[in-house]
């Protein structure tokens, strides 16, 4: 068909315009391709020469700042301090042993310190920086520094280690930060790249360890030119890494310092925690240890004397020290009764020394008996024939149960390595764990808080928390973390009626203020913090009926480690309680000598905020209490950032 003049002008506009398009697009095309490889080829001309050389651009991780803890107002109790060191890499060292010896020409480096770098070098990738040195002086350091071009491989850092100011104080609670393990390196299936870093610190013990996701922050990262010896030639870009989360917990440094001191060398641990939310204001294990010793590389001397000491400072018995608690467990014992119905509060007990079970006899702590007794009356003079009764009336499984209604027999959650649950015992704990039925005997012990009865420190200040309070108290440890405020644990009411509450207290009361109360010695006389407390003796060997009829050997002319352990809980003030206050002294003797006192001291600082006026303690003890307190170390209340210091 043949088309006339019209349609073959149409069609040849239509051509045109998509020639048009067309070759516009190839045009834009092409410009962008010309804009772009000008780009590459002028502007990063540089760059990219730089990247065609060989193994000349290295990545290198920039390790965080570690999270700061501090105590509950702010004071850094472990913190990050500056650290020169230097470093080693073996791909780019070339020969690692002239680079080593080159060095210790240079700075002070000993054997150990060389055998464990050439070590680290074998075991580790070749293009992973090794330390050699860390924590050198200025001098050291400036003079690795200036012979840099002389020491291929080696690079210098200024970096952040661990750092604990109050040493000691805190050791047990926040542990102490180390090296990477092969065996740390084993338990996660996909480790932080951080980690592969040699001599990378983590934390090994306590809210270190607990809260080290939190603490440890995210890696940055630095781009750096090195030339063909390996020295590092400039830095080509850095991104900052993101800083750990400051964790704040909820003691108070002055007191857990104080409570520290007022311990001493004793084996002993104590805990204060405030009755109305459960906050741990200071819990202490001693004899304590430096932390910072393992932070820098501990000595086999150091390591030594701390492991073969037998009154075990590496131990923290505040929450991993499991004690038959003694007669501070009658308390229990005696709820369990009056809840169960079992006693009355009115009823009393014939105490003539000594109960008779078949052909055994159970005695009192009294040989020759302490008569007829309440339940009041027998908290305040501690008498054991009461609670064999009491305890038979109730039976084990009501005890069992008040016990962890308590908190004993309950591994609380807290940040801190290996809390005991305890022991709460029952019928079925002795048939599963020892096959063999629960005996009236094994009642009587675990009535007095003997036997198969174990609580630690902590447990035995919530005991007491929840019998001040009548709520269902539970620890906290955590003020807040990356500064959220850290939930208050719910303490619902605990259950038990307040008219057994009240005897219970009454009798902690007159164990302090009567005159026949076994820590009448340990009392307060103010009228606005007058406490309640119980006395707590528990033995560690059996003694014979030879020895009883012969008369008991006491506990000074014992060797220490066959000596009693001495307790004591307590709270005040007594009408409106504030605080609670647990002591296990280990081969102290008797509670109510060698724990009392220190526990009435404890309760005090926390009471008034720092050292007590001496009108608190009874006329005869001042002028012994003012010398004590000189021989306290100490430590003055440091100042926050604003300059301040808290008194």
């Amino acid at each position: 068909m043949r088309r006339n003049a019209k349609d073959i002008e149409e069609s040849a506009r239509r051509i045109s315009r998509r020639g048009l398009i067309i070759a516009s697009v190839q045009a834009v095309t092409v410009a962008s391709l010309a804009f772009r490889m000008r780009y590459l080829q002028v502007d990063q001309a540089d760059q990219f020469r730089l990247l065609a050389e060989e193994n000349s651009i290295k990545i290198r991780l920039v390790p965080p700042a570690r999270g700061l803890i501090q105590d509950r107002n702010g004071t850094v109790v472990a913190g990050n301090e500056q650290n020169f060191r230097i470093t080693i890499t073996r791909e780019e060292a070339g020969d690692t042993d002239a680079v080593l010896a080159r060095i210790a020409r240079l700075i002070p480096l000993s054997e150990d310190d060389l055998q464990r770098t050439r070590k680290e070098l074998e075991r580790r990738s070749p293009t992973l920086p090794i330390t050699v040195a860390d924590r050198l002086s200025w001098e050291n350091f400036s003079r690795i520094a200036v012979n840099a071009p002389a020491l291929p491989g080696v690079t210098t850092e200024v970096g952040l280690s661990r750092m604990y100011p109050l040493g000691p104080d805190f050791a047990h609670v926040l542990g102490y930060v180390g090296p990477v393990s092969d065996y740390d390196l084993s338990k996660l299936a996909d480790p932080d790249p951080l980690l592969q870093i040699p001599r990378f610190q983590i934390g090994k013990l306590g809210v270190e360890a607990r809260m080290e996701d939190v603490l440890r922050g995210e890696a940055g990262s630095r781009r750096i030119e090195v030339n063909s010896t390996g020295r590092v030639m400039r830095e080509l870009g850095r991104k900052d890494g993101v800083p750990g989360a400051n964790v704040r917990l909820t003691i108070d440094y002055l007191l857990q310092n104080y409570v520290q001191a007022r311990l001493g060398e004793q084996s002993a641990a104590a805990v204060v925690i405030d009755v109305r939310n459960g906050d741990i204001l200071a819990i202490n294990s001693a004899p304590s240890f430096d932390p910072n010793l393992f932070v820098r590389g501990i000595s086999a001397a150091d390591y030594a004397m701390l492991t073969e000491n037998d009154h075990r400072p590496l131990a923290d018995k505040s929450v991993q020290g499991a004690y038959p608690p003694g007669s501070t467990f009658k308390m229990v014992t005696a709820l369990a009764a009056l809840e169960a119905g079992a006693f009355g509060p009115n009823e009393t007990v014939y105490c003539p020394g000594y109960t008779e079970l078949g052909k055994r006899r159970f005695h009192c702590w009294k040989r020759a008996g302490h008569g007829r007794l309440s339940l009041v009356e027998s908290l305040e003079q501690s008498c054991d024939v009461f609670y064999y009764e009491v305890a038979q009336r109730a039976g084990i499984e009501n005890i069992s149960a008040m016990a962890r209604r308590l908190g004993i027999g309950e591994a609380f959650d807290l940040p801190m390595s290996a809390v005991s649950d305890g022991l709460a015992p029952d019928k079925d704990w002795k048939l599963k764990k020892y096959g063999t039925d629960w005996l009236v005997g094994d009642t009587f012990n675990a009535g007095i808080g003997q036997g198969f009865v174990l609580g630690t420190p902590l447990q035995l200040a919530i005991m007491t928390a929840r019998i001040a309070s009548g709520r269902a108290i539970r620890p906290r440890l955590l003020k807040s973390v990356a500064d959220r405020e850290a939930a208050s644990p719910e303490a619902p009411p605990i259950g038990i009626s307040e008219s057994s509450l009240d005897a219970v207290r009454q009798g902690m009361f007159r164990v302090i203020n009567s005159r026949r109360g076994t820590a009448y010695g340990s009392r307060i006389v103010d009228d606005a913090m007058v406490m309640a407390g119980k006395t707590g003796t528990s033995q560690v060997r059996n003694i014979s009926a030879a020895e009883r009829a012969a008369g008991v050997i006491s506990n000074d002319d014992l060797p220490w480690e066959r000596r009693d352990h001495a307790l004591f809980v307590c709270f005040g003030p007594f009408e409106a309680p504030r605080y609670a206050v647990s002591i296990v002294v280990e081969h102290g003797g008797g509670g109510s000598a060698a724990a009392a006192p220190i526990a009435r001291d404890i309760l005090l600082q926390a009471l008034n905020g720092g050292l007590p006026p001496l009108t608190a303690y009874p006329e005869s003890q001042r002028t012994r209490i003012e010398a004590e307190r000189k021989e306290l170390q100490l430590i003055e209340p440091i100042a926050d950032s604003s300059g301040k210091s808290r008194a």
